[in-house]
């Protein structure tokens, strides 16, 4: 993300609909608020603002919120982050905005990367921003909301979705993960990273709401596949075999790939994709490695091989990807990013 003349931050805007839950408010204020460059200058700028006048906006606690903004400051936003509310009346009942919503959504100016988390997709479809996209929600939702929303391509197995200039996350903590996201994508894996390490949290987690819709408990005796993650983690640079990954959990394929699904949430092959693009990202932005090298040391084998998996996860090359993050230190990327979770190559 590059500022022409003088710095100017990018900003966010949060939108606090009355029910909305304080931690899913606070989120965008903890990560946005961390990055800065090498001046020490906040990289964003978050604002929160109501559909209303500046003033009280109920929450699901036994608090309330005295929001600064009106949905004017909408306008002046580079991206706008609806988080979940328990109170969106015909939003969620009907599949329609209110005519106080609407007036205050049409404040956003076109281009304005958008963004909901949890249940805030269901303010984004209804103003017809999902259409013909995929998305996802709480798990616990997906099913309603597709019935609600059926031009909406719905995906309640992965965390979050990026489709470029609109994103949705899964539930509450998920939205954790789509702002570390919009952060790496914005200035990189090295910022993320960052705030990811003051915020104590993963800066990247493995697998989708799969792993945290209800199911029986596991027997805690039973066999887990951490070791096997392990490692593959400490030889991603080598050829690497569902039979091999089995073998360090003394599982059979079958079983292995199973217990693998349950406890991660997708498959060995798309963790293991996953976990080679976000080496592949390390290096490009760290080290002056040639494409062949990178893409031997982060598994891929060939560099044409590594274009092909960071074009579909990123939706860009890889030297496209080091001349943004190594060389201009944060520009932001265009195109289509996909599906978190979703990722080709072996093993399956």
């Amino acid at each position: 993300m590059t500022y022409e003349g003088a710095f100017r931050p990018h900003r966010v805007a949060v939108l606090a609909l009355d029910g909305l839950l304080p931690f899913e408010l606070g989120i965008p204020h903890r990560i946005f608020g961390r990055p800065r460059d090498a001046r020490r200058r906040r990289l964003y700028e978050v604002v929160t603002c109501s559909v209303r006048p500046p003033g009280r906006v109920e929450t699901d606690a036994d608090f309330t919120l005295h929001v600064p903004h009106g949905p004017q400051v909408l306008a002046t936003a580079d991206t706008v982050i609806i988080p979940a509310s328990y109170e969106l009346g015909p939003v969620y009942e009907e599949g329609r905005l209110t005519d106080e919503l609407a007036v205050a959504l049409s404040h956003i100016r076109p281009g304005t990367r958008l963004a909901s988390i949890c249940t805030g997709a269901y303010v984004l479809a209804a103003a017809g921003y999902l259409d013909g996209r995929p998305a996802t929600t709480h798990w616990a939702d997906a099913e309603r909301f597709q019935r609600m929303f059926p031009k909406v391509e719905v995906d309640a197995n992965v965390l979050f979705i990026d489709d470029g200039d609109v994103l949705t996350s899964a539930g509450v903590a998920a939205g954790l993960d789509l702002c570390l996201h919009m952060v790496r994508r914005d200035f990189g894996t090295a910022v993320a990273n960052d705030v990811a390490r003051i915020t104590v949290v993963p800066p990247h987690r493995d697998g989708g709401q799969a792993q945290y819709v209800q199911r029986p408990v596991p027997d805690p005796q039973l066999a887990t596949t951490a070791t096997a993650r392990a490692w593959a983690l400490g030889r991603l640079h080598e050829p690497i075999q569902l039979r091999d990954m089995a073998a360090q959990e003394a599982m059979s394929v079958r079983t292995f790939t199973r217990r693998f699904r349950e406890e991660v949430g997708i498959s060995p092959g798309q963790w293991l994709t996953q976990r080679r693009v976000e080496r592949a990202r390390q290096l490009l932005e760290s080290t002056g490695l040639s494409m062949d090298q990178v893409a031997r040391e982060s598994g891929f084998g060939t560099a044409q091989s590594m274009r092909q998996h960071l074009q579909a996860a990123l939706g860009v090359t890889p030297t496209a990807y080091r001349r943004t993050f190594r060389t201009n230190g944060g520009t932001e990327l265009s195109g289509r990013t996909g599906r978190a979770g979703a990722g080709a190559g072996t093993p399956r």
